[in-house]
């Protein structure tokens, strides 16, 4: 089910570049995430809330389940008691119910701010100065709960390398501008969530320390 030649070389390109492997289980059983979970995988990515939910509650309780998907606010009760961090922020709003939901479990939830640096209309994300906006909303800081961690970004599917790269460049300058500008003196403001199977490679060389891989596991 799983491929363990591939998993073995992402993981160790992946630690080579001092990145993490978020391993995709998306629409795949929990058969194949208790075979990743044996080779030593710990971080799984999911889309669907509820698919997530479901396999939290029947898989290894060590397991760090990241939601890598678009997330509505009225889903956020449902991943907050156990989610590990969820890559796909893209408004004040968001933010701020992941963070009364964090409250009411006692927890701090990290977050990341997701781009749209794509040249596609279908993906999700913010822009520099939407984001910069959110940043500066005064309401952010109240919220205690949650943490910006970094940012997170999909590339055009194209096979237009050059293109794939300049997207990933463009995210890179991205997180670079927004640290220097409100997280300085904010040492947990270091990720760079970028890169899936058909680019993770690129997605290294330009500075990603998450990759989201999926398919090419499964080959």
């Amino acid at each position: 089910m799983i491929n363990t030649n591939n998993y073995k070389k992402i993981t160790e390109v992946a630690q080579i570049n001092k990145a993490q492997l978020v391993a995709v289980t998306k629409t795949r059983p929990q058969e194949a995430v208790q075979e990743l979970y044996k080779l030593g995988q710990r971080i799984m990515g999911e889309n669907r809330v509820q698919e997530m939910v479901e396999k939290q509650a029947n898989l290894p309780a060590d397991i760090a389940w990241h939601l890598i998907g678009h997330l509505q606010t009225n889903k956020v009760k449902y991943i907050a008691p156990f989610v590990a961090m969820i890559h796909a922020v893209d408004s004040i709003k968001l933010l701020q119910e992941i963070d009364k939901r964090a409250k009411e479990s006692n927890r701090v939830i990290p977050c990341l701010l997701q781009f749209h640096i794509a040249q596609e209309d279908s993906k999700y994300g913010l822009h520099i100065l939407e984001a910069q906006t959110v940043l500066g909303d005064r309401s952010l800081r109240e919220l205690k709960n949650v943490r910006i961690a970094g940012v997170m970004g999909m590339a055009t599917n194209t096979d237009d390398q050059a293109q794939i790269q300049r997207e990933f460049q463009n995210l890179k300058e991205i997180f670079d501008t927004l640290q220097a500008q409100y997280f300085a003196d904010s040492p947990e403001f270091k990720e760079i969530s970028m890169g899936m199977s058909g680019d993770y490679e690129l997605a290294l060389q330009e500075g990603s320390t998450m990759i989201r891989v999926g398919s090419k596991l499964y080959e």
